[in-house]
This record gives structure tokens, C-alpha cells and sequence, in this order.
């Protein structure tokens, strides 16, 4: 396992309750090919609610990088999009504030539980007021 932050044990623990990896939930596909290279997406679809939506990552290869690696540069370029992707659902999971879980072939998405302990920030009615009228009157 490869922590890209703090947060990201933090954001599989609490934010990913999943029967399995993250990443066979994902379906891979590719578009057709160009002069200029091959185009690729990956697609993690789910439930909100009883609406199906999606998320995807497109990642290009060049005709010179495909053959990088000794002839395996699409399935290093693949490996890396996957990864970049699963970062980047664990922060858009944690920035807001929702979780993805479920024992189905397709996962759901709700809203994150908020701890107790967690600490809430309010603005008192009056210094609201004050900081409204500091703004508004330089």
C-alpha cells in the first residue's frame, strides 16, 4: 500500500468500505487509436441514490511511449493512470464529505458520517455581524 498523504489511510478507512480493492470495481476501455497515440479511460461507476452516475480518467500513450519499458510501456502507463485515479477518488471522496461502499457489483454514494468528537466551526451571530460590517466598510 503507497500512502500519497496522511490522509489517505484516513480516507480508506473511513470514506471506502468496500468487500474489495477499489480498483476492480473500475472498467477500462479504450478509445479508437490516432496518429498521434492511443487514448484510454477508466470508468468507477455508482449509485446515488437510485441515480447511476460515474467517474473517469482519461490517459493518452504515444506511439514512443508504448513501446517504453521494453515493449510494456501501456501497461506501465495503465498501472500508473489507475493509481492516480484511486488517489484522486479518495480526495474528492474526503473534500466532500462522502463515502463509498456497498456489497454489490456497482458501489453507492452517501454522505460521510461526521464523528462526534469532531470539532464543529461556528461564527457567533455577532461577530458574524461585525466581520459582515468590517468587510462591507473597509
Amino acid at each position: 500500500m503507497i500512502a500519497s498523504s496522511f490522509a489517505a489511510p484516513l480516507c480508506r478507512m473511513l470514506l471506502i468500505e468496500l468487500p474489495r480493492a477499489l480498483e476492480e470495481y473500475f472498467a477500462y476501455a479504450e478509445t479508437e487509436p490516432t496518429r498521434k497515440g492511443r487514448r484510454f479511460s477508466i470508468t468507477l461507476p455508482f449509485y446515488a441514490g437510485t441515480r447511476l452516475d460515474r467517474l473517469q480518467w482519461w490517459y493518452h500513450v504515444s506511439p514512443a511511449e508504448e513501446l517504453m519499458f521494453e515493449g510494456d510501456g501501456v501497461t506501465v502507463f495503465r498501472a500508473r493512470a489507475t493509481e492516480r485515479f484511486r488517489r484522486h477518488i479518495e480526495r474528492w471522496l474526503a473534500n466532500t464529505q462522502q463515502r463509498l461502499h456497498g456489497d454489490d457489483a456497482i458501489p453507492r454514494i452517501s454522505p460521510a458520517a461526521v464523528p462526534a468528537s469532531a470539532p464543529q466551526a461556528k461564527i457567533a451571530p455577532d461577530s458574524a455581524a461585525s466581520l459582515t460590517a468590517k468587510v462591507v466598510n473597509g
